[in-house]
C-alpha cells in the first residue's frame, strides 16, 4: 500500500536569487525586480507633520507669564481693548467684567442665565462646575448698569452671552474673544479666560479678605486650592518695613 504523499517544501530563495549578480568583469549587476527580497521600510523617526507643516510645540504657560493672573490694571486694559472690538463690544466687556468680579469658569460662564441674575436685588446666585459650591453674590453698580443693557440687547434669550442668533457662545469662543482683547490691549503675553478667575482670587486675597470667604466665594470644596492666593498675597508682608 502506496503512502500518501506529503506536500512539497516551499524552496528558500538561493544566494543568486536574492542578491544581484557579479559579471565576467566583477561588475555588479542589476539584479531583477522580482529577485530581491523586500526588507520593510523604517518608519520615520522625524516629527509629524500637518499639511506638510511641522507644527510648533507648546511652550508652558510658566515659560510665557510666571503669574497665572492678571493685575487690576491689566484687567482693565483688557476690558477697554474689547470695547472697541467688534460689534459687541458691550457684550464682550460684560462678560470680562462679571468674570473676573466673580471668578468664573468657562463652562459657568457660558452657562450662565437670566433666572440667576437678580437685578432688582442686585444679588448673582453662582452655579458651580467642577464639584464646586454654589454661592449667591452681591451685583455692584457697574456690573447692574451693563447687564441692564446687555438684557435690553438681547431680549429673547435665557441664556445671558449669547450669539448674534440668541444661542449660547461656546467655550472656545470666549477663549478666542479673551486672546484678541489680550492682544488689542497689548499685553505681551496671551491671555486665555482662567486668568480672570485667577486674577479675581488674587485681587480679593491681596485686599486682605478671609480665606474661609474667598473659598466660598470661589467656590473652592478644598481650602488649599485657596490658599495659594492668600500665600501669594503680597499684602501681608507690608509692615514688615517701616520706612
Amino acid at each position: 500500500m502506496s503512502r500518501p504523499r506529503r506536500p512539497a517544501r516551499p524552496v528558500s530563495p538561493t544566494t543568486e536569487e536574492t542578491f544581484p549578480k557579479r559579471g565576467e568583469e566583477g561588475k555588479v549587476e542589476e539584479a531583477a525586480p522580482s529577485n530581491v527580497l523586500a526588507f520593510p521600510t523604517p518608519a520615520p523617526t522625524g516629527p509629524s507633520t500637518e499639511n506638510g507643516k511641522v507644527p510648533p510645540r507648546r511652550v508652558p504657560n510658566a515659560a510665557r507669564r510666571a503669574p497665572e493672573y492678571l493685575t487690576p490694571e491689566e484687567v482693565e486694559r483688557l476690558i477697554a481693548a474689547a470695547r472697541g472690538l467688534g460689534r459687541h463690544g458691550h457684550r464682550d466687556t460684560t462678560l470680562i467684567l462679571i468674570a473676573y468680579r466673580h471668578g468664573l469658569r468657562v463652562a459657568e460662564l457660558v452657562a450662565l442665565r437670566w433666572e440667576q441674575v437678580d437685578l432688582k436685588a442686585g444679588l448673582l446666585h453662582v452655579r458651580r462646575r467642577k464639584g464646586g459650591t454654589d454661592s449667591t453674590h452681591p451685583l455692584r453698580g457697574p456690573e447692574i448698569r451693563a447687564l441692564r443693557r446687555l438684557a435690553r440687547d438681547y431680549p429673547d434669550t435665557p441664556y445671558v452671552f449669547v450669539t448674534e442668533r440668541q444661542g449660547p457662545l461656546t467655550a472656545d469662543t470666549v477663549r478666542k474673544l479673551v486672546a484678541r482683547a489680550g492682544e488689542a490691549a497689548g499685553l505681551p503675553f496671551p491671555v486665555h479666560p482662567h486668568m480672570l478667575r485667577h486674577a479675581c482670587g488674587f485681587k480679593l486675597a491681596n485686599a486682605g479678605h478671609d480665606t474661609r470667604a474667598v473659598q466660598h466665594y470661589l467656590g473652592h470644596r478644598n481650602i488649599q486650592h485657596t490658599v495659594r492666593y492668600t500665600e501669594l498675597a503680597a499684602g501681608r508682608f507690608n509692615a514688615f518695613w517701616e520706612d
